[in-house]
């Protein structure tokens, strides 16, 4: 029999277990047999502890030069790189999602700690002219402190780096609390950082439940900033609970239309209709989840869509050749199931939406992708995200009214139109209401060395991540009058 490991908290330099000794499983979302680890569920001391180190270790830190630290970004990348393969196979067991995709994660989570490493160093201040000849005036940049960085399942190792890298690379220290459900990934982030010599108290890694632990990463006065990526519900909450002296960088939800309006655009807009609502399981913050399309071209193009769909494979993340792993955890898979009944009240469910159970499919959480034709804008399905593989189709009368719909949406994450009208493309970047636009390209996807947010409800309106813009969050100005 296989022995199950016991995987530890990381604070203060120490690999540790929780002050209680509890832990919690985590399982194989395609086989819950399967039982990836045990993990500490750490409690307030913990969180406190971890706290405390790393307000510690932030005077020392914030001396080191950055080319200093960029040494511990590069070497954390190289292991990251050389261990990938092992560490997608490992994603995948926790989280599903088929393991070339979990294998990439990993790649891209290097590519981030490597783009830091070298943007930094060219990230300064500015002298000012004035009109006093024996007077300088320059800005420095400087790290904030503490900072808490909150992930979530569905991308438990490249958004966790996209967080932490900046964060470290601008001189602050650093509290990380990976999912519950996807622990180790960020496990092996941060394990990264200790093999590439990062000094003790700098980068801390607690697992838990966030109302176990939630409250003094969030809510500790020694923490300066707080960057969560989640559900819009618990980062409302975790914003609104911050106090005024501490920043929140919070990346949140999405209902991200795909507008396609012209018959010829059809193929097309069905192929990045897959890959932008299913590749993930649907389980992408900026997953494709309404096509609004011209109602002349309508039953084609759902025609063509539906027929795609039914030929995706559903299975196991680690068996070559899968389309669409398991939903991560039986919560996902319950919300998704009920929102697949409540669009059958609503609209024509075309095809898929069951749940499978039978043979390989037993222990896991799998569902066949759905798409739902004749479905009102105001339809549950068409307003709220439901994270999973679930497409709602609606009819819109042109271009004008396609806008119109897209924007009436609490959220304005990422948007795409599929077009080949020049003319289109530059009305669309201007008219939508979206911090990430799309023109002939997924929903999904975003690059590392480029800006990424919404608008609305997906993201509050401070802080952008990834790119150069991402350092700004970490950082704070210090305006300097010398006289001589």
């Amino acid at each position: 029999m296989t022995t199950v490991p016991t995987f530890l908290n990381y604070i203060d330099g120490e690999w540790c277990p929780s002050r209680s000794g509890a832990t919690f499983e985590n399982v194989n979302p395609a086989d819950t047999r399967d039982v990836v680890g045990h993990f500490q569920a750490s409690g307030e001391a913990d969180a406190q502890a971890a706290v405390r180190a790393a307000a510690s270790a932030f005077a020392s830190w914030r001396r080191l030069s950055t080319s200093a630290r960029a040494k511990i970004l590069l070497g954390a990348a190289a292991y990251l790189e050389s261990h990938a393969k092992r560490f997608g196979e490992e994603l995948t067991r926790e989280e599903g999602k088929q393991v070339g995709l979990a294998t990439d994660e990993f790649m891209r989570a290097a590519q981030t700690l490597r783009y830091y490493a070298i943007e930094a160093q060219s990230y300064g201040g500015e002298t000012f002219p004035n009109d006093d000849a024996g007077m300088t005036v320059y800005t420095v940049r400087e790290p904030l402190g503490v900072v808490t960085v909150i992930s979530p399942w569905n991308f438990p190792v490249s958004i966790p780096a996209r967080k932490i890298a900046p964060a470290l690379i601008c001189g602050n220290t650093v509290v990380f609390k990976p999912a519950s459900d996807a622990p180790l990934s960020g496990l092996r982030l941060t394990e990264a950082f200790v093999q590439a010599g990062i000094p003790r108290g700098v980068l801390n890694f607690v697992t838990g439940s966030a109302s176990a632990v939630g409250p003094v990463l969030t809510g500790a006065r020694e923490v300066k900033a707080i960057s969560f990526t989640g559900s819009t519900a618990a980062g409302e909450q975790i914003h609104r609970a911050a106090s005024l002296s501490t920043r929140t960088q919070m990346e949140l939800g999405g209902k991200n239309p795909l507008i396609v309006l012209d018959e010829k655009d059809i193929d097309r807009a069905v192929d990045l209709t897959i890959k932008g609502g299913f590749s993930l399981t649907g389980q992408a913050c900026t997953g494709t989840s309404r096509v609004l399309v011209a109602r002349e071209i309508r039953a084609a193009f759902v025609e063509r869509l539906a027929a795609k769909a039914q030929t995706l494979k559903v299975g196991n993340g680690l068996v070559s050749g899968m389309d669409l792993g398991p939903l991560a955890t039986a919560g996902q898979l319950r919300t998704v199931l009920d929102y697949i009944e409540i669009g059958k009240r609503e609209a024509t469910l075309v095809c898929g939406g069951q749940q499978l159970t039978h043979d390989g499919y037993a222990h896991g959480y799998f569902v066949t992708p759905a798409i739902f034709a004749d479905v009102p804008r105001d339809a549950r399905i068409a307003r709220e995200e439901i994270f999973g593989p679930v497409i709602a189709v609606i009819d819109v009368d042109g271009y004008d009214d396609a806008i119109a719909v897209a924007n009436d949406s609490d959220y304005g994450l990422a948007a795409s139109l599929v077009t080949q009208d020049a003319g289109l493309m530059h009305r669309f970047a201007n008219d939508i209401e979206a911090g990430t636009v799309k023109i002939n390209r997924t929903t999904t996807g975003n690059l590392v060395n480029a800006p990424f947010g919404g608008i609305k409800q997906s993201s509050t309106a401070t802080f952008r991540e990834s790119g150069r813009d991402g350092l700004e969050f970490y950082l704070q100005i210090k305006t300097v009058y010398r006289g001589v």
